[in-house]
């Protein structure tokens, strides 16, 4: 039987960001660069065909809430409200399956 309880609560954040395939997409676009949300919309649109933006901040802000991803800084953008701007926090996860 497996005990529920027993997850850190770190892991738990990071199994709930990972279990989405778009995720993993949009960890493999940013990579080592930095990517704006409109960048990451356009690349998630060609791949996927049709992903919305309020879907895409769900997604985004999974992965900031599980510390993978991070605002690197805030570009204007024609004068409306500045866009954030994308950054791997983690680029490697070790997980102790003894702990």
């Amino acid at each position: 039987m497996c005990d529920r309880g027993y997850y850190p609560e770190k892991f738990k954040r990071y199994l709930r960001a990972l279990h989405c395939p778009t995720r993993w997409e949009i960890i493999r676009f940013i990579g080592e660069d930095r990517k704006s949300t409109s960048e990451i919309l356009e690349a998630l649109q060609g791949s996927k065909g049709y992903i919305s933006r309020p879907s895409l901040y769900y997604h985004l802000s999974e992965l900031e809430d599980a510390g993978i991803i991070g605002v690197a800084e805030y570009r204007e953008v024609g004068g409306g409200a500045p866009e954030k701007v994308w950054k791997l926090k983690k680029k490697e996860i070790t997980i102790n399956l003894l702990k």
